[in-house]
């Protein structure tokens, strides 16, 4: 506790002291900067928090997430003497006699494990993943320091009602010591590549665990190879369709999510690639998220719900999930977040206007007692990060019409299963009310066609105006301001 206070309370310190009057944009970035050293120099667990932070665009501040990001590369590997021990040890075998060829040079280290690229005796490519030493001990140390604190922080800052620290330790707390066992990474990629098999998916790819040769340190899996997530250009060079490549993927992982229960919790550029086919490859399953069968009915209510602009049906689903008290009034949830008034474009309002639209529905979820669910925040934090991913994959693609693709999909492959799990008749099922999507992205006027390129053009010309209303009130703090609002 003492070290952790001392290197976050530094941080903390230099960034009130030197960072915090240059205003934003610079404030958040000395902030983040500071927060990021501190976290490398914390350890693995926090390491390991980091980089799941990187991964939730729109969830965190983007100097955070670009910050955070560095977390992912900029770990140092373990000496090939200590990975040669951990790996003969868990396998009860010399090296050689299990491999042929193994690179002590790792492909990538990071904070829970690195991995060896390494060819068996059998001839078979495969990449070797193995867990730092003295790791596990350590995590739990920090877990244990984690959850004393926050509690400690539910009814200090208003915001932390909604966010919920406890909530989120735990959430983090399950999900890295469940990392720390390899054997269940191998169980979540067969449990995985199980559902693809069985909803006749062919567009994502996991990489098959060789069973005999997983332990709790070690996990020796197919190499695959491809492109790297982010190498838009080459793939279209290849002849690659990376919008089509997105959307296969967006579907298996709702498939997965809405139909088995079972989805991949940690989506982000460095857990995929694209192959030579266009079939997207998909690594890294210690974090996997898993409802159970209430939960699943309520994920599936929510997406039909969202897609037919059914308000109240929506609500009941976030209740079913936990995010809203059981005993919740859905019309006065209507009413007090404002759903039942005309769609209002927010870019017309002044960021004055936009503060205050904001400050009114945090206003109301807190004082509903929402919260936010473990299995709510992966799923959010994966669909953000795919939304995010079609500013490399498909910035040119018509929004509007490849949301009615991918329903036409689940309608034409599993209509009728859907229509049995949320008790409707299968004539019945709600298709998709366009005029709801719209009003989701903030589109008053009807437009038979947006890019993302356009709605991100509208989220910057947003963020812009909130950014000169903050530089606005720095501004008047440093000339000696005492508006309480500042």
């Amino acid at each position: 506790m003492i070290r952790v206070g001392s290197l976050l309370g530094t941080a903390l310190a230099g960034w009130y002291l030197l960072d915090r009057r240059k205003g934003p944009p610079f404030s958040r970035l000395g902030l983040s900067r500071r927060l990021r050293r501190a976290f490398e120099r914390l350890g693995p667990t926090y390491i390991k928090l980091g980089q799941i932070l990187s991964s939730g665009e729109g969830l965190f501040p983007e100097e955070l997430v670009t910050e955070f990001r560095l977390l992912r590369d900029q770990v140092p590997a373990e000496p090939f003497t200590v990975v040669r021990r951990i790996v003969e040890d868990d396998l009860g075998r010399p090296l050689t006699e299990v491999f042929e060829t193994f690179d002590p040079r790792p492909l990538a280290a990071a904070s829970i494990a690195q991995v060896h690229l390494a060819r068996l005796r059998t001839g078979e490519d495969v990449v070797v993943k193995v867990q730092r030493p003295d790791v596990a001990e350590m995590v739990r140390r920090d877990l244990a320091a984690m959850s004393w604190i926050a509690p400690l922080m539910v009814g200090r800052i208003p915001i932390a009602a909604l966010t919920n620290p406890p909530a989120l330790v735990e959430l983090f707390a399950e999900t890295i010591v469940e990392e720390l066992d390899f054997r269940l990474e191998a169980q979540n990629m067969l449990d995985v590549a199980r559902i693809l098999a069985d909803s006749g998916q062919r567009a994502l790819v996991v990489p098959r665990p060789h069973p005999e040769l997983v332990t709790r340190r070690v996990l020796v899996m197919e190499r695959l190879e491809g492109f790297a997530w982010g190498d838009a250009e080459e793939m279209r060079a290849a002849g690659i369709d990376t919008g089509a490549a997105l959307r296969a993927g967006l579907i298996a992982f709702l498939e997965g999510a809405l139909l088995y229960g079972v989805f991949h919790g940690d989506l982000h550029g460095g857990n995929l690639f694209v192959q030579q086919d266009g079939r997207v490859a998909l690594l890294d399953f210690g974090i996997t998220g898993r409802l159970d069968e209430k939960k699943r009915l309520a994920f599936l209510r929510l997406m039909v719900g969202s897609t037919a602009n059914d308000i109240p049906g929506q609500i009941e689903a976030m209740r079913d999930l936990g995010a809203l008290p059981d005993d919740v009034d859905i019309a006065d949830v209507v009413r007090d977040l404002g759903f039942d008034r005309p769609v209002v474009d927010p870019t017309t309002l002044t960021a004055d206007e936009l503060i205050t639209e904001l400050r009114d529905i945090a206003k109301a979820l807190l004082d509903y007692g929402a919260r936010m669910p473990k299995e709510l925040m992966l799923f959010v934090k994966d669909m953000l990060f795919l939304d995010g991913a079609m500013a490399l994959m498909a910035p040119d693609v018509d929004i509007l019409a490849e949301i009615v693709a991918i329903v036409l999909y689940f309608h034409e492959h599993h209509g009728e299963r859907i229509a049995r799990d949320i008790g409707i008749e299968p004539a019945a099922a709600p298709l998709i009310d366009l005029d709801g999507i719209r009003a989701s992205m903030g589109l008053a006027e009807p437009v038979d066609k947006i890019t993302y390129r356009e709605l991100q053009e509208r989220r910057d010309l947003i963020r812009k105006r909130l950014e000169a209303r903050r530089s606005g009130r720095g501004r008047k703090r440093r000339r000696g301001g005492t508006n309480a609002e500042t």
